[in-house]
């Protein structure tokens, strides 16, 4: 039987390959399951510092499996319990991504839709390749992507978000970093080597630094100014006590490597 969720860890990289390509790598109960278990895996494992999500096939990620929702309505309340169950597993899912220690960095070619677009916006950093096309497109069939709603407006401003959730009209990978969606725009065929590189760069940083500062980023970021200043400043006195941190600042100083433990 085909895994729907394969894991290549090369040095301090894990990739997570969304292994759908026949049904556009749709999120369906499966694949939720299969994250929510890779992300478990992924927060206790010290020996990888990024983590990178992609999908197999033609596309990233064509959002939920709509046969599987309306497969749910021949129930006898007609899926009411099994939608409330699946937007409520979801939302576990997207909010496990910024919660991990490791930054994680979206892969994205072809489309990224609905709950597909809500996934990249949920990753701390994404690229994707030229032709690229993103969306929150539920509502050309009657559904308002609300869930993804929730993600998207925390990446875009606000403005392009509900053009986007409202017209469901897609977005090309130029206007998707200029809005602030992706991070960088690339050649197909240069987008695993430009994920791998970025990938790279920032697994070779001082990985407690980089939890720490993750997990902080996350934190402030639903604060007013004071208290995000007094978090970040709690944290960054800590940081300076490291043995490793005190290492770097002298490595720099004497314009030599640092000898990190």
């Amino acid at each position: 039987m085909t895994q729907i969720l394969l894991r290549e860890d090369r040095g301090a990289v894990a990739t997570l390959t969304l292994n759908r390509p026949e049904a556009l790598n749709a999120l369906s109960d499966a694949m939720l399951a299969a994250l929510k278990e890779q992300f478990r895996a992924l927060a206790e494992d010290r020996t990888i510092r990024v983590v990178v999500i992609r999908g197999a096939g033609k596309a990233f990620c064509a959002g939920h499996d709509l046969r599987e929702m309306q497969a749910a309505r021949q129930s006898d309340d007609r899926g009411a319990a099994y939608f409330s169950d699946l937007f409520a597993r979801c939302a576990a899912v997207m909010q496990a991504i910024p919660a991990l220690p490791q930054p994680v960095i979206a892969e994205v070619h072809g489309i990224a839709t609905a709950a597909g677009c809500q996934l990249v916006a949920s990753c701390d950093m994404a690229v994707a390749a030229h032709g690229t096309r993103f969306g929150v497109n539920g509502v050309n069939i009657g559904l308002f992507c609300s869930t993804p709603m929730v993600a998207l407006t925390r990446a875009v401003p606000r403005k392009v978000a509900f053009e986007m959730l409202t017209t469901g009209e897609f977005i090309e990978a130029d206007r998707a970093r200029e809005v602030g969606l992706v991070n960088r725009t690339v050649p197909p065929e240069d987008l695993s080597a430009e994920v791998q590189k970025l990938a790279a760069v920032v697994a070779g940083k001082l990985t407690a630094a980089v939890r720490t500062g993750k997990r902080a980023f996350y934190d402030q970021a639903g604060m007013g100014l004071g208290a995000a200043y007094t978090l970040t400043g709690a944290v960054m006195a800590d940081n300076m006590m490291w043995r490793d941190t005190e290492e770097g600042v002298a490595a720099f100083l004497e314009k030599r490597a640092p000898d990190w433990a």
